[in-house]
């Protein structure tokens, strides 16, 4: 038994890499779609790039996908963004961001993955709409509310859980975007990602098995294909 259970964990943890890779990849094609094909023209590129490499994407992967997203390559596809609102268990405010080719099939999986919340209940008007922007200092020491200052974000909330390092989550404009990960980078900052994104107003706090049923929930979404990111009121 000890044997097949191996090999189901690593069917399992292969199959989760292909997930992130192929979300990775039409983050790509997506971001080639809205801007320019190269990625010292275009940031958000840029980003999906890196991160892409980050999870040893091959070149040739990411090469395709810029020209699908470009139209180049013979096999280009039309993807559109859509978000999907609900309620996660024990009124959690989720909004789901997908990207897909087929607007009908996502929709309509998307709703049955609602079992246990409540789907299509509007929710966005309880989160704001901005700048996100993971990044870490080397030094543990590094004041984050000086450098959002500095570099123009909006705030910042700070990211415990690190040893010798200093890390924030800064939010910005929606169109300072990128000036701002431009400034942390200079002052010495690693930037780990830098998307828009949606950040609730006031999220909910849960623990114990209340807690656990919407991570289960969440989870459920997040290893959907179309899904590419969650945006979740949750402490």
């Amino acid at each position: 038994m000890g044997r097949q259970w191996l090999h189901a964990k690593r069917e399992i943890n292969a199959n989760k890499k292909a997930k992130i890779t192929n979300k990775l990849v039409r983050e790509i094609t997506i971001a080639t779609k809205m801007g320019a094909a190269d990625p010292d023209m275009n940031p958000r590129l840029a980003m999906a790039v890196e991160a892409a490499r980050k999870q040893s994407v091959s070149n040739d992967v990411i090469k395709r996908a810029i020209q699908k997203g470009s139209g180049e390559g013979g096999d280009a596809q039309n993807y559109e963004t859509i978000l999907y609102e609900g309620m996660a268990p024990h009124n959690v405010p989720v909004i789901v961001e997908c990207l897909t080719e087929n607007r009908n099939r996502t929709g309509s999986d998307i709703k049955s993955l609602f079992k246990g919340g409540q789907f299509g209940s509007k929710v966005t008007f309880l989160f704001d709409h901005v700048g996100i922007i993971e990044a870490t200092h080397d030094d543990a020491n590094k004041d984050a509310e000086e450098a959002a200052i500095e570099c123009g974000a909006q705030d910042v909330e700070r990211v415990e859980g690190l040893d010798d390092q200093t890390g924030g989550r800064f939010l910005t404009d929606v169109t300072d975007l990128y000036a701002v990960a431009d400034a942390l980078r200079e002052q010495g900052w690693t930037v780990a990602s830098a998307e828009l994104g949606y950040h609730a107003k006031d999220p909910v706090d849960l623990d114990g098995e209340a807690l656990a049923e919407v991570e289960a929930f969440l989870e459920r979404l997040e290893d959907h294909d179309d899904v590419q990111k969650l945006h979740v009121a949750l402490k």
